[in-house]
């Protein structure tokens, strides 16, 4: 198996942003990217969505390890299936936000059937996840 920390950032909500991927337990290999108009729940998703697509001939299981609720929930709590059977339609009835980043998450996820999302407390002082985060701020840096 292996493990992948991301996170991301934006500066201002929207406003620039930042995504960051490492690979745990040496932060190598890693990437990093982002926009300038954006959010944080955007650059959240990027981050899983990108660890996934580099590590696409991967022959085992993925862990992916995330500060983010909105991308460990929508997988542990399996959000996207009452979206598709809605129509992509959130529990309010309103369209669900990031479709465009959540439909190539969810094909990868499912496509593989090996990944799991392991929720990580933010700025706690884990090192990893420390590393993407300064890692993803650089990144929004680059776009500001």
């Amino acid at each position: 198996m292996i493990v992948i920390y991301t996170d991301g950032a934006c500066s201002g909500n929207p406003g620039p942003g930042g995504w960051a991927w490492a690979t745990f337990p040496t932060g190598e290999p890693c990437a990093t990217g982002g926009e300038t108009h954006t959010t944080n729940q955007r650059m959240e998703l990027m981050a899983a969505l990108e660890a996934l697509r580099a590590h696409a001939d991967h022959a085992g299981p993925i862990e992916i390890r995330s500060d983010s609720t909105y991308v460990v929930h929508c997988f542990r709590d399996s959000w996207w299936v009452g979206w598709q059977k809605r129509g992509w339609k959130n529990s309010q009835r309103q369209p669900v936000a990031n479709r465009d980043i959540w439909e190539p998450l969810i094909d990868a996820v499912n496509k593989r059937g090996d990944v799991t999302f392991t929720w990580v407390k933010a700025h706690n002082g884990e090192p990893m996840n420390e590393h993407v985060d300064a890692l993803a701020v650089a990144a929004s840096l680059g776009f500001a």
